[in-house]
């Protein structure tokens, strides 16, 4: 069961982070041209992956409780950001995240920009395509060596980030669309959790923790947080519908004075 969250956590990172990533070099193939974008991405992917590389088999001469201890705590610092955020935007206090604006925006940026060509390559096409790989690969980077910090952690969390390139670079490359259908939101919402559950679970056991159930506490210390989290939803979502009941009546007294 650990097994299969931890795939299905480090799929789901991926796939959040290489829409907002496909977003960028689209942008700029469809406006600059394709051979200097997709250049600058397969550099940025082999970038992070020899990244994944160099410092999986580290981890192996740190001691194991020390390991999980640092690894879930930078688990949970992850995770909380991104739960927070969805919290936030689940109740409606931080706009959803919206692929087909930030693609238009890309777009008119790329547009508006310089053309410098040297040795064949578009170097804005290619830096930006770059930069937006590799700085949204980071997390897909971390997240896997983290979760290498378990007996055979790499190979599964790996797997999980092949699928999400696969079915997200497919995607892309049958539409030639930003992947704005995809539940990006929701699937935040889901990775915040899972980061955070792994995070508290590791840290603890790291602390000297003996968890009751052994890994199925994962799947209890999931639901509990993701119950948690929809119960702060309706809560923010009724504390915002407060403020803006309360704002109208202002607004129409004011009127009327």
């Amino acid at each position: 069961m650990s097994n299969l969250l931890l795939i299905l956590a480090a799929f789901l990172a991926s796939g959040v982070e290489m829409v907002e990533a496909l977003t960028i070099v689209l942008a700029l193939g469809v406006t600059r041209g394709w051979r200097s974008a997709l250049i600058g991405a397969a550099v940025a992917a082999v970038a992070l992956a020899v990244i994944i590389v160099l410092l999986g088999p580290a981890l192996a001469f740190i001691p194991i409780g020390v390991l999980r201890l640092v690894i879930g705590t930078l688990l949970l610092i992850f995770g909380l950001q991104w739960l927070r955020k969805a919290i936030l935007r689940a109740s409606g206090y931080k706009a959803l995240h919206d692929e087909e604006a930030i693609y238009r925006q890309e777009v008119a940026e790329a547009r508006a920009a310089g053309q410098v060509v040297r040795a064949g390559i578009d170097w804005y096409a290619f830096t930006l395509a770059f930069k937006g790989v590799f700085l949204e690969g980071l997390e897909v980077a971390f997240i896997v060596v983290a979760f290498g910090s378990t007996e055979g952690g790499i190979p599964l969390a790996a797997t999980g980030a092949a699928l999400a390139f696969i079915i997200v670079g497919l995607a892309g490359l049958v539409i030639h669309r930003p992947l704005s259908q995809v539940p990006e939101n929701t699937m935040k919402f889901a990775v915040g959790l899972m980061l955070t559950t792994f995070g508290i679970f590791w840290g603890a056991e790291g602390a000297g923790v003996a968890w009751p159930g052994s890994d199925l506490a994962i799947v209890a210390m999931l639901l509990f947080l993701m119950l948690v989290s929809l119960v702060a939803v309706r809560l923010l979502q009724a504390q915002r519908q407060q403020k803006i009941s309360t704002a109208a009546i202002h607004l129409e007294a004011e009127v009327k004075s």
